[in-house]
């Protein structure tokens, strides 16, 4: 009996230790997110700028030039600024949104509204001051997700112009790595960074 109970008490020590030496804390679960991104950023030879660079050229990138955000920690490249004009101060409307969404940890899982042809997502945006606000009304993101839209999704607003294209321009298109903290709930829940590539356009007839 007592060889018995040594045994069970030998084998419950030991599950507690693969427990213990499984368990990812916190700390550990952001370390994996910043290698993961740096892994990103090196494997597709991405130029991390600062924002004094990015301020210093007109708040424009360059090919493959990220800015780096240091207030949200969003990496963010502008291919496009797009025609018309940037969202005015106590301005509301609504974007048409063309979005590719991959993991960092695996860029073989996406989520995209590219390949439905006359079904963009709809995001209903405002902005007062330096503040913006917005959500989801129609499309995968909400589907997916819900209405609130990823922190991450608005800091490229403030730089680029939200009209629809033009005979010569074309709409607007931002490239984004997003960590979990500025991300939607399954982002932040999951302790997992996004790569996004979008397009932003006033909805016709605003």
């Amino acid at each position: 009996m007592k060889k018995i109970l040594s045994l069970l008490i030998a084998v419950a020590g030991m599950s507690v230790l693969f427990s213990c030496n499984n368990y990812e804390t916190y700390a550990d679960q952001k370390e994996k997110e910043r290698n993961a991104i740096n892994k990103f950023i090196s494997d597709r030879g991405i130029n991390v700028i600062s924002e004094e660079t990015f301020h210093a050229q007109n708040d424009v990138t360059n090919n493959n030039e990220y800015v780096y955000m240091n207030n949200t920690g969003v990496y963010m490249n502008i291919e496009r600024r797009g025609a018309g004009k940037p969202l005015q101060d106590k301005e509301t409307c609504e974007l048409f949104i063309r979005f590719a969404e991959y993991s960092v940890f695996d860029t073989t899982k996406v989520v995209t509204n590219k390949f439905t042809i006359y079904d963009p997502d709809i995001m209903n945006v405002s902005r007062t001051g330096t503040t913006y606000t917005a959500s989801f009304t129609y499309g995968t993101m909400l589907s997916t997700y819900g209405a609130s839209v990823p922190s991450g999704w608005l800091v490229p607003i403030k730089y680029i112009n939200v009209g629809s294209s033009t005979e010569n321009e074309m709409i607007s298109l931002v490239k984004l790595i997003i960590p979990h903290t500025q991300g939607h709930t399954v982002a932040s829940g999951n302790v997992t960074p996004y790569y996004y590539e979008i397009s932003f356009q006033k909805a016709p007839g605003l």
